[in-house]
């Protein structure tokens, strides 16, 4: 027990010298990955192709998020918005565990809230919660299920969203359809590629697993201009050495246009739980903007432990 709450307790950003975009208060403080200063891992026959490959064809930072479904665990989850001065306004924290023994049962231990976080219909102030408690609290209640069927971007306006981001996630490198961004995700293209400096080193995660980090990072020379016409600032993935698994995802967006402005980075980590490789946390910040909505300015830090296999599952 005691090593399964150091591991989800010691973590955060996978860059070595990361602070904080945005300037503002920060849920997560401690970092998870050491990296070496000076390693020479070219004798090991890995190059840039190799890495980014193994980032488009993954499939197992997806199937991890289907996995919990086989777990009974607890998630905690903080929320927080924030006002124009990147403030603290509002605040939730939750405290769930997730039963899966027997028919599917989300039991609330603890349910807090500060400020104006809901509407006076019980729906949440701000669309960005919506989102990603959709797509992290509940998703293994809902899509992620086994056999389900890869999402197709179709359907209302809320879901074709969503489907989006999950791509973003889940699949970074490919295209994703969003008026007057086309083929800006697409960060491994020949036509991008001019834009982008890629780069792995060797690392240590939690202290005991040795892994990879590969970059993806704008090319520092690059005029301003170009630069700010570029969504996708940097992504990081870590890899596991022994098997290639991957076992974190970072991502660094922003972009402005004259339908929407966005700046948001997010954060994803996984560990492993006897055989099955588990999200242990998820960390976002970011300030999305966009027509006919108020700004929304939102952090947060949500925590899954004490993953339980249920038997038969």
């Amino acid at each position: 027990m005691k090593k399964l709450l150091f591991l989800i307790t010691l973590s955060l950003f996978f860059l070595q010298s990361y602070s904080q975009v945005i300037d503002r208060f920060n849920p997560d403080t401690v970092k998870t990955i050491t990296l070496d200063s000076t390693v020479n891992i070219k004798a090991e026959r890995l190059n840039v192709e190799t890495f980014i490959k193994a980032v488009m064809n993954d499939t197992s930072f997806y199937q991890a998020f289907r996995d919990m479904k086989r777990y009974t665990f607890i998630a905690e989850n903080r929320i927080y918005s924030y006002d124009k001065n990147n403030k603290v306004d509002g605040k939730i924290y939750r405290k769930i565990r997730h039963n899966n023994s027997g028919p599917y049962k989300m039991e609330y231990l603890v349910k807090e809230d500060e400020g104006k976080m809901y509407k006076k219909n019980g729906k949440y102030q701000l669309y960005t919660v919506e989102m990603f408690d959709y797509i992290f609290m509940n998703a293994y209640n809902t899509d992620f299920v086994p056999n389900a069927p890869a999402a197709d971007g179709k359907g209302g306006t809320n879901e074709s969203y969503k489907n989006k981001l999950k791509t973003l996630i889940f699949n970074p490198g490919r295209p994703v359809k969003v008026p007057f961004i086309g083929s800006k995700t697409e960060i491994f293209s020949a036509n991008m590629r001019q834009y982008y400096d890629y780069a792995f080193t060797s690392g240590t995660y939690l202290d005991s697993i040795p892994v990879y980090r590969f970059k993806v990072s704008i090319k520092p020379d690059l005029s301003s201009w170009t630069k700010d016409g570029l969504m996708i600032k940097d992504l990081v993935t870590i890899f596991d050495k022994r098997n290639f698994n991957i076992l974190g995802r970072y991502v660094d967006m922003k972009y402005s246009n004259m339908i929407f402005d966005f700046d948001v980075q997010m954060n994803i980590e996984m560990g492993y739980f006897g055989e099955d490789k588990l999200p242990t946390k998820i960390t976002y910040q970011g300030n999305w903007d966009y027509p006919f909505k108020k700004e929304e300015r939102a952090s947060f830090l949500i925590l899954h432990k004490d993953y339980k296999m249920e038997k038969g599952k």
